[in-house]
C-alpha cells in the first residue's frame, strides 16, 4: 500500500489531489449508514420470529453498537501503528465478515449466533469509522475539517435511505405479517424467514469486497499524524484532564442513543397512534431518512454562514419540542413531529466529532477512538427505551430521546461560550 505524498495546505473544503480519496472514503460512510438502517427495523422482526419481548429483542442493538465499543481503541492503535488507510481496509473486511456470518446463524435459527453475527460486523464499523471520521478531518486544512466532515458524512444518509428501502422492500415486505403487525407463520417457514431477512446482508458483503479492491489499489494522501510519536498513556491522560472534549464524548454517546432508538422504535409508535401496518410504517421510517439525508446536506452548506456550534444548538431545542409532541401530543401530529425528528439529528454526529476533535488536534487518533466508542449510546439507550416502552407503553418512552437532545443542547451552548 503505496500512498501519494501529502496534500497541499489548502482552506478548501476539499483540495486538489483529495477529491478522489475523499470519494472512496465517503463510500465508506454510505455502506455503513446501509448496515446501521437495515438493521433497526429488524428489532420487531426478531421479537416477532422468536416470540421475545421487546427488551430481549433490542439486545442485537445492544450486540451491534457493543461492537463499535469493543473495537474503536484497537481501531485508533492500528492508525497509530500504521496508518488511517489500514485502519479503513481492517474495518471494511472484518464488516464483510460479518455479513457473511449471518449465514451460518440463520442454519443455526438461534438469537444468540445473530447477536454474535452483528457484533462481528459492528466490530468492522468501529475500525473503520474509527479511521474514516479523522482521515476525512485530516484531508485539508483544519479550518475547512468539520465542513468536510459534515460533507463526507452527507453520503452516510443516502446509505441509511437505502438500508430502509432494502429493508423495506427485501425483508418487511415478503414477510407475513398481520394487520396487528404480528409475523403469522408457522414453525416450518421460520427458516425462510430467516434467509429473507439475511440475504440483503449476504449481496453488502460482495459489494464490500469490491470496495476494499479499490481502496486497496488507489493512492492516499498522507494525513497529518502529529500524534504517533505521543506515548500512548500521554494522549490518554492529556484527552482525560480535557473537560470539553469528555462532555463532546458523552454528547456522542446521547446523539447515537437518540438517534437509533428514534428509529428502532419507530415501527412501534407509529402503528399505534393512527393504526396504519409495518410496511406503511416503514413509509414513514423512509420519509424520516430522506429528510436526514435532504437536512445534512442543507446544514453542510449552511456552515459557510453560520458556526457549527449555534446550528448545533438550535437543532438540538427543535428536537427538544418536537419530542414533547411525539410524548404528549400523539396522534398525526405526533407521527410528524417524530419524522422531523430526523431532520434535527442529521448534523448532530459529524459536528460534535468536529467540534470535540478540534480541541485536541495532537491526539487526533486517540480523541476519534473515543468519539467512536460513544456509539455504545446505541447500545444502552435502545435497551432502555424498549424497557420504558414495555412498562409505560411507547409514547412515554420517548421521553429518554427527549432528554438526549437536552444534553446536546447544553453541549452545544457550551462550545458556543468556546468559540
Amino acid at each position: 500500500m503505496t500512498d501519494s505524498k501529502p496534500i497541499a495546505a489548502s482552506h478548501a473544503v476539499l483540495p486538489r489531489g483529495a477529491i478522489w480519496p475523499f470519494a472512496l472514503l465517503a463510500s465508506c460512510f454510505l455502506w455503513w449508514g446501509v448496515a446501521n438502517n437495515i438493521t433497526d427495523p429488524l428489532v420487531k422482526v426478531f421479537k416477532e420470529i422468536f416470540g421475545m419481548s421487546t427488551f430481549q429483542a433490542s439486545l442485537i442493538q445492544m450486540a451491534f453498537y457493543g461492537g463499535y465499543f469493543c473495537m474503536a481503541l484497537p481501531g485508533a492503535m492500528i492508525a497509530r501503528r500504521f496508518n488511517y488507510k489500514t485502519g479503513v481496509l481492517v474495518g471494511l473486511g472484518i464488516y464483510a465478515v460479518g455479513c457473511g456470518l449471518l449465514y451460518p446463524a440463520m442454519l443455526t435459527a438461534q438469537f444468540a449466533f445473530f447477536c454474535l453475527a452483528f457484533y462481528v460486523l459492528a466490530c468492522g464499523l468501529g475500525i473503520l469509522e474509527t479511521n474514516a471520521n479523522p482521515y476525512v478531518l485530516a484531508l485539508g486544512s483544519a479550518e475547512s475539517a468539520t465542513r468536510r466532515l459534515n460533507f463526507a458524512q452527507s453520503f452516510n444518509p443516502v446509505g441509511s435511505v437505502a438500508g430502509i428501502i432494502i429493508c423495506q422492500v427485501f425483508i418487511m415486505a415478503r414477510l407475513p405479517f398481520d394487520n396487528a403487525g404480528r409475523l403469522a407463520m408457522a414453525p416450518a417457514e421460520v427458516p425462510a424467514a430467516l434467509f429473507t431477512v439475511i440475504a440483503p446482508y449476504l449481496a453488502i458483503a460482495a459489494v464490500l469486497v469490491a470496495v476494499w479492491f479499490l481502496i486497496l489499489t488507489a493512492k492516499m494522501p498522507l494525513a497529518a499524524e502529529e500524534d504517533d510519536k505521543v506515548p500512548f498513556g500521554t494522549a490518554a491522560r492529556r484527552l482525560l484532564r480535557n473537560p470539553f472534549y469528555l462532555f463532546a464524548v458523552f454528547a456522542q454517546f446521547c446523539y447515537v442513543g437518540l438517534q437509533i432508538t428514534v428509529w428502532t422504535y419507530t415501527n412501534f409508535y407509529i402503528p399505534e397512534q393512527i393504526g396504519v401496518s409495518q410496511e406503511v410504517a416503514l413509509q414513514y421510517h423512509t420519509a424520516a431518512l430522506v429528510l436526514f439525508g435532504l437536512s445534512r446536506w442543507v446544514f453542510t452548506g449552511l456552515m459557510n454562514y453560520f458556526r457549527a456550534a449555534t446550528l448545533l444548538a438550535l437543532a438540538a431545542l427543535a428536537g427538544v419540542l418536537l419530542s414533547l409532541v411525539v410524548v404528549f401530543v400523539g396522534g398525526m401530529p405526533g407521527v410528524v413531529a417524530l419524522v422531523a425528528l430526523s431532520g434535527c439529528m442529521s448534523l448532530m454526529f459529524p459536528t460534535i466529532f468536529g467540534l470535540g476533535c478540534s480541541v485536541v488536534r495532537e491526539d487526533t487518533k486517540l480523541a476519534s477512538s473515543g468519539m467512536i466508542m460513544a456509539i455504545i449510546g446505541g447500545a444502552l439507550i435502545t435497551p432502555a427505551q424498549g424497557a420504558l416502552l414495555d412498562v409505560f407503553g411507547v409514547s412515554l418512552s420517548y421521553l429518554l430521546p427527549l432528554a438526549c437532545y437536552a444534553v446536546i443542547l447544553v453541549f452545544a451552548l457550551v462550545a458556543q461560550r468556546r468559540a
